[in-house]
């Protein structure tokens, strides 16, 4: 079963380690299952995208990755 987590989508977090250490940002998208949070504009990842009908250039598209919940502290305001 999963843990329950303090912190909910839309919350504000400081990053307190890692390569964004320092950085705030709002709470995304919360994976109890996984003890992780992603965190808009922190750990940003580029991946390589096909071109498809929806994409037709292709390319490299920045999308953010989750980050382990013992490493974000929730911040007021």
């Amino acid at each position: 079963m999963a843990t329950k987590l303090k912190i909910k989508k839309g919350d504000k977090v400081l990053i307190i380690a890692g390569d964004d250490k320092g950085k705030t940002g709002e709470v995304l998208q919360v994976m109890p299952k996984k003890d992780a949070v992603v965190v808009a504009g922190c750990k940003i990842a580029k991946k390589a995208v096909k071109p498809s009908e929806k994409n037709k250039e292709g390319g490299f598209a920045s999308t953010e990755m989750p980050i382990h919940i013992s490493n974000v502290k929730k911040v007021e305001g």
